[in-house]
């Protein structure tokens, strides 16, 4: 019951925060628009800039231009902009409480951020069927789920926020909706198959074949194989995802109606932050109203833990040390630890009670996940490898109850999981320390929160099943094979 009131307070502090977030009211008059400097000493930046609810387009453009900035997009439903400015004094002309740069705080920092990135092993090409290597979907029972004939459904959509999904592929190609996909990479939707399509990255695509792809007999099996997928490309080509861009993901995918979303990436130019850092409430403001927006419109959205293998377990708790990482820390989403194949938490997957909504295979050491890519197949490991399984089990529970709200639909989710206990010991490298804190009890804890999903159970099919499997979960996580986890698989 302690660990269930950390959970409520935690919740309540979470919504607090957001309620004492207030932007200066948008009448504030800015500095003349004709201080600005008339040949900038740099190129335009692009910034996301929150303003009061119920601020017009005209207003938000009328503040932007008169800071020396340009408004290059507005969201009138969450009255956040897009901006671009050349004057190095544009967020403080219209508050530094209000617009942050991911661009500017990278060159400040000399890079900052990460890369999106998995780790990689062997790519092949496919010409005949590989699904017995896919041991992660027997843990989740989604080979079960479709032998009784849950497969999905082409009016269940889940936008693919990522770096784009190659609709060329054969195992996507039934899948991928070009009308409903599109580049949010400037924070403004661009709807030409080019822009969405992706290019150096691999990362989206296999993301998407975790999801749906084809069950042709050639190459792989989704999880849901007649779910439509849209290709919302949120990470650019040096792996960041910026936050205007995640803005522009949730409100494309909210505009077009879609059940899932699907977010297995970070927002930079932090993978989390542990401590204050400048901007980062108006960062976690934007996408959170952008993310609540897209659930009022019907969506469930699914975000990865990170691969940091940080304690995301708010401070206000005792128990962590208040890093977040979003969108992955905001409230609302269903956020995914990833597992290995002995379903322990993966030594690289972040954790944190209060934040991990369930769990599901993301792979570890030589076990990783296989999924399509642009020129094959390939195997990565990581919690954006987790994340789509989730999203996948999401569109056959959409598919089966059409009409279900994203908190009936998340209900379902998390009633169904198989449990899994914090482990006895968790030292993977075999030293004597633990490499990571489990809090919590059987029901619900940070590394798994309420356990691995379950495709079969979640839609009523394995009953006798779910004893079975939790016992073997429970067995797996006793700490006998931790040291089988090699410490250099985190990425």
């Amino acid at each position: 019951m302690r660990a269930l009131r950390r959970v409520v307070i935690a919740a309540g502090a979470a919504l607090l925060a957001l309620a004492l977030f207030t932007p200066p009211a948008s009448s504030v008059i800015p500095e003349r628009a004709d201080s600005c400097a008339t040949e900038p000493a740099s190129a335009p930046l692009r910034y996301v800039v929150v303003f009061s609810e119920g601020t017009t387009r005209r207003q938000a453009r009328r503040e932007i231009t008169g800071a020396c900035g340009t408004q290059a997009e507005y969201y009138p439903e969450i009255a956040v902009a897009v901006a671009t400015s050349a004057e190095a004094d544009f967020a403080r002309r219209i508050g530094v409480d209000r617009a942050f740069s991911a661009q500017a705080a990278r060159r400040a920092h000399a890079g900052g951020g990460g890369r999106q990135q998995q780790r990689l092993t062997r790519e092949r090409r496919a010409t005949t069927d590989r699904t017995r290597e896919q041991w992660n979907l027997r843990m989740i029972n989604a080979d079960r789920a479709q032998r009784a004939g849950a497969r999905g459904d082409r009016d269940v959509v889940v936008g693919v926020l990522d770096s784009g999904i190659n609709a060329r592929h054969p195992d996507l190609a039934d899948a991928v909706a070009p009308r409903l996909s599109a580049d949010c990479l400037t924070g403004s939707p661009e709807t030409s198959p080019r822009a969405w399509r992706p290019t150096a990255s691999p990362h989206g695509t296999h993301v998407a074949g975790i999801i749906a792809a084809a069950d042709d007999g050639i190459g792989i099996t989704g999880v849901a194989p007649e779910t439509t997928l849209a290709s919302i490309k949120v990470i650019g080509e040096q792996g960041y995802a910026d936050p205007e861009s995640a803005v522009c993901g949730y409100m494309w995918a909210a505009r077009h109606d879609m059940r899932i979303t699907n977010s297995s990436y970070f927002v930079d130019p932090w993978s989390l932050s542990c401590t204050n850092r400048d901007g980062l409430d108006v960062v976690r403001e934007a996408i959170g109203r952008a993310v609540d927006h897209a659930a009022d419109q019907g969506a469930v959205n699914v975000a990865a833990a990170t691969n940091d293998a940080t304690d995301l377990t708010p401070a206000v708790t005792g128990t962590g040390g208040g890093c977040e990482a979003l969108p992955a820390s905001l409230r609302s989403v269903v956020t995914v630890s990833a597992t290995g194949k002995d379903r322990l938490k993966a030594d690289y997957s972040s954790y944190g009670l209060g934040v991990i909504s369930v769990t599901a295979p993301g792979g570890s050491g030589d076990a990783c996940v296989l999924s399509t890519v642009p020129r094959g197949y390939r195997d990565l490991c990581g919690t954006s490898m987790a994340a789509p399984h989730v999203s996948g089990v999401l569109a056959l529970l959409a598919a089966e109850h059409p009409n279900a709200s994203p908190e009936r639909l998340h209900q379902r989710l998390t009633a169904s999981t198989r449990q899994l206990p914090c482990p006895d010991d968790y030292d993977l490298t075999g030293d004597g320390t633990q490499d990571a804190y489990c809090t919590g009890y059987r029901a619900y804890n940070g590394f798994y929160g309420y356990g691995m999903v379950d495709a079969a159970a979640a839609l009523g099919l394995s009953d006798d099943a779910n004893d079975s499997h939790a016992t073997s979960a429970s067995n797996a996580t006793n700490g006998s094979n931790a040291t089988d986890v090699p410490a250099d698989s985190r990425n």
